[in-house]
């Protein structure tokens, strides 16, 4: 799920009105297109979209693997680098004389989404979701092929709908509405975007002090304690290092709060990552979050402990509790899709509209849209690139493949317009459809199950992410052409910044603990288990023709089956064969009724009045609170309830300054955090790094 900041209302441009299509792609070329006379590709655009989308993909992929939330970056791009070339033009004659245009905003941003969505395409989701089922870790070069493989298929996808969907059927996409609005009100009159960029940069700093604080002042102050050798500077360092910021801080004081934060994950983290996120989400997913936690880990957790179904902590807890809410989300998801059948209707009836009439000689656009040979080269190369990469690193038939790549492209028709008319991307349920279609082709690969579900899921949040900016460009009057470039750029950058990082980050010894929970891949892991058991048998196995597979960590939590005896007591054999076929049976009982909950809140939705809607509780809040640590709940409930109250107070201010203090207090905190990772990894990536090139050459 992304995130994204409410959209203002539509802004007053001219849009053409014409009965014709002809006509009306002739009002727009003379009354809003500026493509050919306003600077829009520019080096300096793409390689600030570059580098803001390379930062923020960073950000990204930290929070993602945090809390399954994905965060909305164009707008807060826009405004950093407004801020940054208004700062250049104050300083700088060159700038001065020749400004950062609107256009060039646009373009950046495009980069800038692309190269942040990178964590979309698998790094948070089907990638860590095949460590922990199998094992299985992907070297740098098979990463970097296949998340740019699937993000470029994406990119060209989307050439054939652009038209049909922004031109034609013009379909709302309301964060396109709203970036187009943010970028002629920053570049008619700038104040207000100036102030919301300082407010965005403090929180920056704001975060990245309180993560300095919290993960390196210890270390830090030892270290200078004991540089000099004097033991009074020691003693010095360690009594500063006693004054970090503590990481946790539980619910009640002395060992009852200890005990629940220890066993249960009830508490608070010493982080504000999560209480911005919060803040960002709403007061609706915040509420039904703080309502999962206390289910999942107030009310279930003590009872299957005291049953000795699962042992204290989070990653016994969570492997539990990770079915009922990957049922409840699965079904809610799918559910919530057919309910859009006119979506998928229209989206099929709309194929022969892009394919079927021939280029005409008098198309006055033909000079402006992206050519039809770039959809038909650009796909073929891409998608073949999928098919092989597919074969030799994950051993999947190279059929399979292919027939990935076309149900790729037939549902990613289906996401943009989704995305077009309720500015959400259904990439859950578009990944979801192809591991069930692949739990009947190939029910016992794992594998084959999560890569080829990743293609369509990567493919289609890239996709929709373009068709978003596009819609952009189009009421600002930019040049698609240009844009498609730029997008290419910020997928090559996010490729590029975001791999090395998520393999230190994400540590196998991290993956699916307190401190990674990683939810989404969780939610993948446990869909591509599940279709494992129904429709193979649950005959799994590690994929033999997979190089590197060897059998699933012992902490990853995989669905309970008759081959498998939990070792949680020092019972005989006969009782342990019984406690074996308890959990099996909670677990599946605990399925059945979070599916049927999916099912009636969606219901719920669906059909209660308007009004009604908001004391609904969302799915997605109350699934992920079964896969994330109660801590992580209640701080975003937190976040959501400062941020809703402060709308109540003061709305104006709350529009002003909650998404980009937010996004500033995410991006200061991930960043900070990151860099101080890498500090510590250091010395091991010198040594990788040497043996890398003591290989080569």
């Amino acid at each position: 799920m992304t995130v994204e900041p409410l959209e203002p209302a539509e802004p007053e441009v001219l849009v053409p009105a014409a009965d014709s299509e002809e006509a009306a792609a002739r009002e727009w070329l003379e009354n809003v297109y500026q493509g050919d006379h306003v600077r829009q590709l520019s080096v300096r655009s793409i390689v600030t979209g570059m580098l803001i989308g390379g930062v923020m993909s960073i950000s990204n992929l930290y929070v993602g693997l945090k809390t399954g939330w994905g965060l909305g970056v164009t707008i807060t791009a826009c405004i950093v680098a407004y801020a940054v070339f208004k700062a250049l033009e104050a300083i700088v004659p060159r700038y001065r004389n020749d400004p950062f245009t609107v256009l060039e905003n646009y373009t950046m941003s495009s980069a800038a989404s692309a190269a942040a969505y990178m964590s979309s395409a698998g790094l948070v989701s089907a990638l860590p979701a095949l460590y922990m089922a199998t094992g299985r870790q992907l070297l740098w070069w098979e990463i970097m092929s296949w998340l740019g493989a699937v993000s470029v298929l994406g990119v060209f996808m989307a050439i054939p709908l652009k038209r049909q969907l922004i031109n034609i059927d013009k379909l709302p996409f309301p964060s396109g509405i709203a970036t187009a609005e943010t970028l002629k009100s920053m570049h008619t009159a700038g104040d207000e975007a100036m102030d919301k960029a300082r407010s965005l940069m403090w929180a920056a700093v704001g975060g990245a002090v309180l993560a300095f604080w919290r993960d390196a002042w210890a270390s830090v102050c030892l270290w200078a304690g004991n540089i000099t050798g004097a033991a009074q500077a020691a003693r010095g360092g360690k009594f500063l290092a006693n004054l970090a910021f503590p990481g946790e801080f539980p619910l009640f004081p002395g060992g009852l709060g200890h005990k629940l934060l220890k066993n249960l994950t009830i508490g608070f983290e010493g982080s504000l990552i999560m209480i911005a996120a919060g803040a960002i989400m709403g007061i609706r997913v915040g509420v039904s979050l703080l309502i999962g936690a206390a289910i999942y880990y107030g009310v279930l957790a003590p009872i299957l402990i005291s049953r000795e179904i699962v042992e204290p902590g989070y990653r016994s807890i969570v492997g539990w509790t990770l079915w009922p809410a990957t049922a409840m989300m699965v079904t809610s998801g799918l559910l919530a899709f057919a309910f859009r059948w006119r979506t998928v209707l229209r989206a099929f009836s709309g194929l022969g509209a892009m394919f079927g009439s021939k280029p005409r000689g008098d198309d006055a656009l033909a000079h402006v849209e992206v050519p039809g040979s770039w959809f038909v080269v650009g796909t073929l190369v891409s998608g073949t690139a999928c098919v092989l990469l597919g074969h030799f690193c994950f051993g999947i038939t190279w059929w399979m493949g292919i027939l990935a790549v076309l149900v790729t492209f037939v549902l990613s028709i289906v996401a943009a317009r989704a995305t077009g008319e309720t500015d959400v991307t259904p990439v859950g349920a578009m990944g979801k459809i192809t591991q069930l279609m692949y739990g009947f082709i190939a029910p016992t690969s794992i594998t084959t199950n999560l890569m080829t579900a990743s293609i369509t899921a990567g493919a289609s949040a890239h996709s929709a992410d373009l068709l978003t900016d596009l819609k952009s460009g189009y009421l600002l009057g930019g040049n698609p052409r240009k844009q498609t470039i730029s997008q290419l750029f910020g997928v090559l950058a996010g490729t590029l910044v975001c791999v090395p990082v998520y393999l230190i980050v994400a540590q196998p010894s991290k993956l699916g603990t307190e401190e990674l929970p990683a939810p989404a891949a969780k939610v993948w892991q446990g869909v591509a288990e599940m279709i494992a058991q129904t429709f193979g048998g649950d005959q799994r196995q590690p994929d033999a023709n997979v190089p590197g597979s060897k059998p699933a960590p012992a902490s990853a939590p995989s669905i309970p089956s008759k081959a498998q005896t939990p070792q949680l007591s020092a019972e005989p054999a006969k009782p342990a064969a019984k406690e074996k076929k308890t959990l099996n049976q909670s677990a599946m009982i605990a399925m059945a009724i979070g599916a049927v909950i999916g099912i009636l809140l969606t219901l719920a939705e669906e059909f209660s009045p308007p009004g009604a809607r908001k004391w609904i509780p969302s799915v997605t809040g109350l699934g992920i609170a079964g896969v994330i640590p109660a801590f992580n709940s209640i701080s975003m409930f937190l976040g959501a309830l400062v941020a809703w109250v402060l709308s109540k107070v003061s709305p104006a201010m709350a529009e002003k300054y909650v998404v980009p203090v937010s996004s500033g207090l995410i991006a200061g905190e991930s960043l900070m955090a990151v860099a101080i990772l890498l500090w510590q990894e250091a010395p091991g990536l010198y040594t990788e790094l040497h043996h890398f090139v003591s290989a080569l050459f």
